[in-house]
């Protein structure tokens, strides 16, 4: 391969990784979040379920905030502007750190699935999830993890 055409190659391959990564931005997975903690608060800001999509803004579905400070992330799904649910991620059965598909909850290590709400979806875990007291101020979401 001749130099130039080599270069030729190299910068059609470099356009395709930025358009196919404007692509796939959309698509891609949860949008995780170093969130800070005010005494025993997790703080999220509410602009972190934003997007935008074909110049109009869109809401995530849900964010997984984490902090040193805590063990396990905490996913929060958005059911509307006022109404949040934040979860431990935490298996009840055997305290594996759960993953997030969508509107679901699952345990990578025996299967058990749990919803959006935290209750068990498919077993071994009989225990719902933990949750959180969350409350909206202004612009931020206030986690209650006392």
């Amino acid at each position: 391969m001749e130099r130039k055409e080599f270069i030729k190659t190299c910068s059609y391959s470099c356009l395709g990784l930025v358009g196919a990564a404007f692509f796939l931005e959309g698509c891609s997975g949860p949008k995780y979040l170093n969130a800070q903690f005010e005494d025993e608060y997790l703080l999220v800001p509410l602009s972190s379920f934003e997007y935008e999509n074909k110049e109009e803004n869109k809401f995530r579905k849900y964010i997984v905030a984490y902090n040193n400070r805590l063990k396990y992330p905490v996913s929060i799904f958005r059911f509307s502007e006022t109404e949040y649910r934040a979860l431990l991620m935490k298996c009840t059965h055997k305290g594996t750190e759960l993953q997030v598909y969508g509107d679901r909850l699952q345990c990578p290590a025996h299967g058990s699935e749990f919803t959006q709400n935290g209750e068990v979806q498919n077993g071994p875990a009989e225990a719902p999830l933990r949750t959180f007291p969350v409350q909206v101020e202004g612009t931020v979401l206030k986690i209650d993890m006392g």
